[in-house]
């Protein structure tokens, strides 16, 4: 029996990536593998994983808060505890390898693992690696990555490009065009730009499509697929019912993304690193506006890693308001430099992501590496 713990969370961005990975290796060894996962206390892991089948341990670690806070003080205390705790879960559970997805949680498994003598793996979802990690590389087995150049953070000898694990099909061609519009209520005659800010939603692209439609006479030249968000689909709502505008398919989630990707001809959207692996694979044309509100801006240098192959384009989340939806209705019209995005973005796609990251796994239990 081979054991392997799987930590990472805080978002999906760290939790999807580790379950991805997990179903993989439950393909590969079936009944032949146990899986733990380890989490932080409070985060989604703690509902999500579980809802998945799987079984999680919680550790008590926080993250450091940018403002002044209280909480601030009681961190290394939480760190410290969070160690001994991981320890404790890795001796109990016989643990063979660790893998690490980022997030509070991965940080001090990682560092318990290493201490113990358990060899460990780091799956680095971001163009740019964070502190913790490149910490972390110094005694991991290897470091499964999705961009190049890598070896500006970890050693290069330990370094594997395996793009990043996600869960579900993405492909080119996922379902039949004429379907796809008819399921927004679109029509063939329009280019379409899907409009996606994540689950919760994202202020600055709802802002956006609010000037946008604030300036047109009532109908939109393009159809737009807006994908609010639910922390702010009243407001939304409200704003699109004061402006009745046609052309405009508005929810808070997108039930069938696979449809929205089918349609659109142009996508807007954040440049999260599961995200951006998505779009690869679905090879659709994107001006990415990178969050600002993410640790050293890797949302900026996730996009930027595709803009400079000539696979994307970008817009600054301070003049993505005033700019970003007029750039995209520019680029739906202009079929030469879309299908040039197009190309050029399908290369830096990878589909076997998940099985990439088992095949490096099976290597450290087997003790191949």
């Amino acid at each position: 029996m081979k054991r392997v713990i799987l930590s990472g969370g805080g978002t999906g961005g760290h939790i999807y990536p580790a379950v991805a990975v997990a179903e993989a290796l439950k393909r590969k060894w079936g009944e032949d593998v146990e899986l733990l996962f380890v989490g932080a206390i409070g985060k989604m892991e703690m509902e999500k994983v579980p809802a998945l089948g799987y079984r999680i341990e919680g550790l008590p670690v926080a993250g450091l808060q940018r403002k002044f806070t209280l909480s601030n003080f009681a961190l290394p205390f939480k760190v410290a505890a969070s160690i001994r705790r991981a320890k404790r879960i890795i001796r109990d559970f016989g643990a063979d390898v660790v893998v690490g997805f980022g997030g509070y949680a991965s940080a001090p498994v990682l560092w318990a693992a290493q201490r113990l003598g358990i060899p460990t793996l780091i799956q680095e979802q971001n163009s740019y690696a964070g502190l913790t990690n490149k910490i972390l590389s110094k005694r991991a087995k290897r470091i499964c990555v999705a961009y190049d150049k890598m070896e500006r953070f970890f050693p290069k000898e330990r370094i594997t490009l395996t793009g990043n694990p996600l869960r579900g099909s993405f492909a080119t061609k996922q379902t039949d065009h004429d379907e796809a519009l008819a399921y927004f209520g679109f029509k063939p005659e329009l280019p379409v730009i899907l409009v996606v800010g994540g689950s919760l939603g994202t202020r600055t692209l709802n802002e956006m499509m609010k000037a946008w439609i604030a300036s047109l006479d009532g109908e939109a030249p393009v159809q737009v697929i807006w994908q609010t968000g639910k922390y702010y689909e009243r407001e939304m709502q409200a704003y699109l019912a004061a402006h009745p505008t046609r052309n405009i398919w508005q929810g808070a989630f997108i039930e069938r993304m696979d449809y929205a990707y089918e349609a659109a001809d142009v996508v807007l959207s954040r440049s999260g690193a599961c995200t951006v692996s998505e779009l690869c694979l679905v090879a659709k044309p994107v001006i990415f506006v990178p969050s600002p509100n993410v640790a050293e801006d890797h949302q900026t240098k996730n996009a930027m890693a595709l803009v400079e192959k000539g696979a994307a384009g970008i817009v600054a989340d301070s003049e993505a308001v005033a700019r970003a939806m007029h750039e995209a209705v520019a680029l739906a019209a202009d079929e030469a430099r879309r299908d040039s995005l197009a190309r050029n973005i399908a290369t830096l796609a990878i589909a076997d992501s998940a099985e990439r990251v088992v095949a490096e796994i099976e290597k450290i239990v087997n003790k191949t590496l």
